[in-house]
């Protein structure tokens, strides 16, 4: 149980830090500041932040789900990764901590929301935050991606949870989306200052996090690959 409490917490860190990393940040305040500029209340921008939260926790779901489910429907798949998953998870930790410290790095071909997506967008109303959900979630960046596929998805085959595990993942990446959200609805003078001091701050939660990363992959690998602990 206790295993599992930390997976779950490690769950809900990591969807935090993926939602402040520079990339997902941007696309959620752009996002939020498209549709909230539409609807011309507070009340109105809070539940288009919540759609917009509906949008990408779905799709972080409805991923892991199909990815975990998968891998552990196959009776031979699920034995092989249930003795091995412990060995791989040390290497796999190990791997996103450099990414996340800079030392390796990877490179994604991003793309901007396009004016015809920016058009159709518009005619969907309060619609378009679930719709912009959806697709920046489907759009991931290098940071994201690696904690995504990385570091939750063996989480989460490692403990056989399919669902709870990118549930509160997805909701990790809700929190400073609901932030900024509120701050937008009101007092928008105010979003480039927490813009600049989640961006401070997020820095350090990465750093902080990718040698905790490191050390307990070097940890593992000594357990249960070189067994000398």
């Amino acid at each position: 149980m206790s295993g599992f409490a930390m997976a779950a917490a490690s769950a809900l860190w990591l969807g935090i830090l993926t939602s402040v990393s520079p990339c997902p940040l941007a696309t959620n305040i752009t996002a939020i500041s498209f549709v909230g500029r539409r609807t011309g209340s507070p009340v109105g921008v809070l539940v288009s932040g919540l759609l917009y939260i509906l949008g990408r926790s779905t799709v972080y779901v409805a991923i892991a789900m199909l990815l975990v489910t998968s891998l552990l429907s196959a009776p031979r798949v699920s034995l092989t990764l249930q003795v091995w998953m412990n060995k791989l998870l040390g290497p796999i930790l190990i791997l996103v901590g450099m990414v996340m410290l800079g030392l390796v790095r990877i490179r994604f071909r991003g793309r901007g929301m396009s004016e015809q997506v920016q058009k159709r967008v518009e005619r969907l109303g309060l619609a378009a935050a679930l719709a912009l959900g959806i697709l920046f979630a489907l759009s991931f960046c290098p940071v994201s991606a690696t904690l995504f596929f990385g570091s939750l998805l063996p989480l989460a085959v490692k403990h056989e949870s399919g669902v709870l595990l990118p549930l509160l993942y997805g909701i990790g990446t809700a929190v400073p989306v609901v932030v900024f959200a509120v701050v937008l609805a009101f007092g928008a003078r105010w979003l480039g200052k927490v813009f600049e001091r989640v961006t401070q701050a997020e820095r350090w939660m990465r750093i902080v996090t990718g040698v905790v990363f490191v050390g307990v992959g070097i940890y593992m690998s000594l357990v249960y690959v070189y067994q000398v602990v």
